[in-house]
């Protein structure tokens, strides 16, 4: 069987050149071949366009009509997946080699092939379903997140279904359903929809992720969570004998629509706090009542309050969960929970503490991803991020990243092992948790019930051979030592600690009990973060910040007035708070052989600062004062 994906595109380019051949001869409205007609998608539009524009002869509307005509239904092409996409994009032809080689590619895994591709940034997701829709003849279904999904469709379809095959329907006229799929080959999930919807079904490509970004909004059992839900919760709370509930775990949060009131609540708590990017979660027992609040971007929202009488279910719920001792209220308990919200891993930190009026429960939630930042997309100004690729081509060395809790740290590592990351570098990380998930990096999970601590599982990485180690914090000596040792014996080192600045990373390794000279010699740099909000840019306003306000940030007046200020305002897209999302601001101190000098002298961070800031070292203050004034942020 010939191999789909490994031919020239020589055939897709010479079609292109036949089109714009007779475009040439003046007819505006050329006669295509069948083959032509297959293998005209937008791309090669785009393609006819600019030769048009080339020839200075004039475009006809209608022969863009006829174009659209015929993209209304398309015949399959002769011409491989591999063909098209050397034609419709920029995609490098040895890229597309090593892909067929790292696949091993049979007609089963043309759209792996594609999902390679993607992951190495050769190709773009719509890319790749533009090919599969000329290769097959299905068409594609154009901005599918702007359409109004038939709810009616959904309740025929469970969301295990839908996700497992990565489909959705999303339109119905008369007695035909309009399918969205992703992998044109494998069409077996057509027979079971044409059963569960008693309709002849059409299919249509779209992206994985736009499917799935589909199918988390339409199976929202609990969007919003608005007053209705809310009401219909607790009447079913008051109405529920909660000494005799089943609180077994459901497999997926979206699939829990005939559970019992309590896990539907605690469900509907934690889908929504993934939804609004929530941090944590805080469920507060009060005299009279139970509060639940959000900490979004860093800053705490009331959501709902709740029955003091949910109290005990709530809390036990919760315990199994995170499979801890339901009976025991007396002391704190600490536990993990992993859950799946529409398809994505959701890992959850939980604290639980005896309170005057019962247990107070915290959960951190961390949402596992794939996707990792790159250097010039987190904040970075051009002096920090040469400082940081600098840092990423050492090969021996310790670099710290250093803030509290939830300032970014982790995200700001996984960004450096991302851009480190080849096939002649061995890269193993540490963590607790794994947060993200890297291709060809090795990641060990703290394990504490088997004494798999941070110092246990650094010994057993640095008989690994690594060239590049990831410890998700210095927490203790033993730790610290190990990892400056490692530092010293050929191993680029990264890792955290808590600290306000970065020199006080310096003085903090000392203080565990680290010698001086040790810190001196294996440390190449330190670098202290916080995160800070950025305006919705749907409902910021322009306005003049007060001479109290400049002098606060240290901007002068004269260097205020050639800028545009913001200040928040709120809007429904920002839920009336006036930020979405956060960005970071840094203070990144290379160390060079006068800090050296000073460190091993066993001086105090505010020597090592005055000694930064005379090397031009920007403080997170001042980091903080330019994206003011680059209008990210407000003052």
């Amino acid at each position: 069987m010939s191999n789909p994906w490994d031919k020239s595109a020589k055939t897709v380019v010479a079609h292109k050149d036949e089109i714009a051949k007779k475009v040439r001869k003046g007819d505006s409205t050329p006669k295509l071949t069948p083959i032509e007609q297959r293998e005209l998608d937008d791309e090669v539009t785009e393609v006819i366009e600019k030769t048009i524009s080339k020839l200075n002869v004039i475009k006809s509307e209608d022969f863009v009509k006829s174009v659209e005509q015929d993209y209304e239904l398309k015949s399959p092409s002769d011409n491989t997946i591999g063909q098209i996409l050397l034609g419709i994009s920029n995609l490098d032809p040895r890229i597309l080699q090593e892909a067929i080689e790292q696949t091993s590619v049979d007609e089963t895994q043309i759209t792996e092939i594609g999902e390679y591709l993607i992951k190495k940034k050769a190709i773009t997701e719509e890319e790749l379903i533009q090919a599969l829709s000329l290769q097959t003849g299905i068409p594609v279904a154009q901005k599918l997140d702007e359409i109004e999904i038939d709810l009616t469709l959904i309740t025929k379809i469970p969301i295990s279904f839908a996700k497992k095959h990565n489909l959705v329907p999303f339109m119905k006229k008369g007695n035909t359903v309009y399918v969205a799929i992703s992998n044109p080959t494998d069409l077996s999930p057509i027979d079971d929809l044409r059963v569960l919807t008693h309709a002849n079904i059409k299919p249509m490509l779209a992206s994985k992720t736009a499917i799935l970004n589909i199918i988390n909004k339409t199976y929202d059992k609990s969007s919003g969570v608005g007053e209705e839900l809310q009401q219909d919760l607790m009447d079913d709370l008051e109405n529920q004998d909660l000494d005799n509930v089943n609180l077994d775990e459901t497999q997926d949060l979206l699939d829990s629509d005939d559970e019992a009131p309590i896990i539907r609540l605690i469900n509907t708590l934690l889908f929504r706090a993934v939804k609004e990017r929530a941090s944590d979660i805080h469920i507060e027992p009060l005299e009279k009542e139970i509060a639940v609040r959000f900490r979004i971007d860093g800053v705490l929202y009331e959501i709902m309050k709740l029955p003091k009488k949910a109290k005990a279910s709530i809390t036990s719920r919760i315990k199994i969960m995170a499979d801890l001792d339901i009976a025991e209220k007396r002391i704190p308990q600490d536990g993990r929970i992993k859950i799946k919200i529409g398809g994505r891993g959701v890992d959850i930190r939980l604290s639980t503490l005896p309170a005057s009026y019962g247990e107070s429960i915290v959960m951190r939630l961390l949402v596992t991803s794939n996707v990792v930042p790159q250097l010039d997309d987190i904040g970075f100004d051009e002096k920090q991020l040469q400082i940081i690729k600098r840092v990423t081509k050492l090969s021996h060395g310790i670099f710290l990243v250093t803030g509290p809790t939830g300032s970014g740290k982790s995200t700001t590592l996984y960004t450096c092992l991302s851009s480190m990351n080849s096939k002649d570098r061995k890269i193993i990380t540490v963590e607790n948790p794994v947060e993200r998930q890297l291709d060809n990096v090795m990641q060990v999970q703290v394990n504490d019930k088997v004494n798999l601590t941070f110092a246990s599982g650094l010994r057993s990485i640095l008989r690994q051979d690594p060239d590049v180690i990831m410890i998700g914090e210095i927490r203790d000596l033993e730790t610290a030592e190990i990892a400056i040792q490692a530092s010293l014996t050929g191993h680029l080192v990264f890792s955290t600690l808590h600290t306000n600045d970065s020199a006080g990373s310096i003085t903090r390794l000392i203080d565990m009990g680290v010698e001086p000279f040790l810190v001196a010699s294996s440390l190449v740099g330190s670098m202290a973060q916080r995160l800070v909000r950025t305006f919705c840019d749907e409902c910021k306003q322009v306005y003049q910040p007060s001479d109290f306000e400049l002098k606060e940030i240290g901007i002068a007046k004269e260097i205020a007035q050639a800028h545009t200020f913001y200040k928040p305002v709120g809007c429904e897209e920002c839920a009336h708070t006036g930020y979405a999302g956060r960005m970071g601001i840094y203070e990144m101190m290379p160390v060079d052989d006068r800090i050296r000098a000073l460190v091993s002298k066993n001086v105090d961070a505010g020597q090592i600062r005055k000694e930064a800031k005379e090397q031009g070292v920007k403080f997170l203050r001042a980091d903080g004062s330019e994206k003011v004034l680059q209008g990210l942020t407000s003052i």
